[in-house]
């Protein structure tokens, strides 16, 4: 990412999450965006997050014991990788103290290219460019499978039968969680 950076005076500092490259209290506020499930000690990272910032802390994450998203009908799979490597949303609590924690509804035109970007347009996760964005996809490995029914459902009709619904739609809890200290 580092590459890809616009040219500027600001500087870099490369550092891991569980082992902060920066003095107690250096920062007002700290936040972390879809990055915890990468993590190798989520509580520890979190942990350096409080010891570097005097200030708030917010953390933008996924509720694995979420339910409803359509594309883990199709790649179910989602459901365990996401079980065993995003934290239970009880955890913040335990780790940060008070802290509270509120939906992200996902706009049906976000173009971020996290996950649930694409929710109302599923054709989308039929490009590997898209696909190859998402650290989920990568995880899986092969998904061919999910891949040729979504790609049937979407020819067939079916999937437009299935979840119309959505289409009115203008945004959608896709199960995406705001964490903030108090």
């Amino acid at each position: 990412m580092i590459g890809q950076r616009h040219a500027s005076d600001a500087a870099i500092v490369q550092g891991r999450a569980e082992s902060l490259p920066f003095d107690d209290g250096s920062f007002d506020a700290a936040m972390a965006v879809l990055t915890i499930h990468h993590w190798s000690d989520k509580k520890k990272g979190v942990a350096e997050m409080r010891r570097v910032t005097n200030g708030k802390i917010v953390l933008l994450t996924y509720d694995p014991s979420f339910r409803g998203f359509w594309l883990a009908d199709y790649f179910p799979a989602l459901v365990t990788l996401d079980e065993g490597q995003m934290p239970e949303m009880a955890a913040f609590e335990s780790w940060l103290g008070p802290v509270s924690i509120s939906p992200v509804p996902i706009p049906h035109d976000c173009t971020d290219g996290f996950l649930a970007s694409y929710w109302r347009r599923p054709a989308a996760y039929l490009d590997a460019r898209v696909r190859a964005a998402m650290s989920s996809f990568w995880a899986l490995g092969d998904v061919s499978d999910g891949l040729a029914t979504l790609e049937s459902d979407l020819k067939s009709g079916e999937w437009k039968r299935r979840y119309s619904g959505l289409l009115a739609l203008e945004t959608l809890d896709c199960g995406y969680r705001l964490v903030e200290t108090q």
